[in-house]
């Protein structure tokens, strides 16, 4: 049994930190006494957020290795725990996506994953202690019409985490992913998932995140009561999943997306995108 991390005066790095999730876990964080470093790809309000929260902020591109070594480089030694909250989410059909979205996605949801937990890690084993978080998504399980590559980035930082953490038994460093379902913030904006996945709030994944360095467990989904879809569509015949999957994601995300009401974050991703 590991014992639990303690967070008062413990650095604990958040990618992706500058809205949304990362910022909730952050300003979670603090209450627990942790010191806080936050990067976000948007520097300036990594810094604006950072002074809103009383913690470190600075600008860290996921998809470089040399920005986040240098953004890790000023964190104050050693890190108790990383959260690998930054991610991406284009809509849209799939074959409609532009190869440099396509991999945009995988690099910031997937490889921002891995590079990240490459430079962190061999400390923690050092040292024979420390904690991983990789916020992943429910739509790593289930899956959307129109988040086809999403989907899939976030399916493979469900099976990382747990292959890390199996690979890192025994030596005091955990991996848990948590597994969000949707959450009211940009990142979802114009994508109608009510139906799919029930709604919650950044505060909600901040909490379960901050409880994991707790219990650290394997795997974590907001709301709990999700992890039973993987047991139900074990048990129903695979037409039948189809057709109510069918039914939810392409009538509701896809046929449904807003693109007006998406537009602003559209837009973002798709800047940040050509700025890479």
């Amino acid at each position: 049994m590991l014992n639990p991390i303690v967070l008062t005066g413990t650095s604990v790095v958040i990618t992706g930190a500058a809205r949304g999730i990362g910022y909730a876990t952050a300003r979670a964080f603090i209450a627990e006494g942790a010191r806080v470093f936050i990067g976000d790809l948007d520097g300036e309000l990594a810094k604006t957020a950072a002074d809103e929260l009383g913690c470190i902020g600075a600008q860290v591109d996921v998809r470089s290795r040399e920005s986040l070594a240098e953004f890790l480089a000023g964190v104050e030694p050693p890190i108790g725990v990383l959260v690998n909250n930054a991610g991406i989410m284009p809509a849209g059909p799939f074959a409609d996506e532009s190869d440099a979205v396509t991999d945009a996605i995988i690099d910031v949801n997937l490889n921002g994953v891995l590079r990240a937990t490459k430079l962190v890690l061999p400390g923690m084993v050092q040292r024979g202690r420390g904690h991983i978080v990789n916020v992943a998504s429910y739509l790593g399980e289930v899956p959307a019409a129109g988040l086809a590559t999403y989907c899939a980035s976030k399916h493979a930082v469900v099976g990382f985490s747990e292959a890390l953490r199996d690979e890192l038994d025994g030596s005091g460093v955990t991996v848990t992913c948590v597994l969000p379902s949707a959450v009211r913030t940009d990142l979802v904006s114009g994508v109608k998932l009510g139906g799919v996945l029930p709604t919650v709030d950044p505060e909600d994944i901040a909490e379960a995140i901050v409880a994991t360095c707790r219990t650290r467990p394997s795997i974590v989904a907001v709301p709990g009561w999700m992890r039973s879809y993987e047991a139900v569509a074990a048990l129903v015949p695979d037409r039948l999943v189809g057709a109510v999957r069918g039914r939810l994601t392409r009538q509701r995300v896809l046929r449904t997306l807003d693109t007006g009401a998406r537009a602003g974050y559209e837009n973002r991703i798709r800047r940040d995108v050509a700025s890479g």
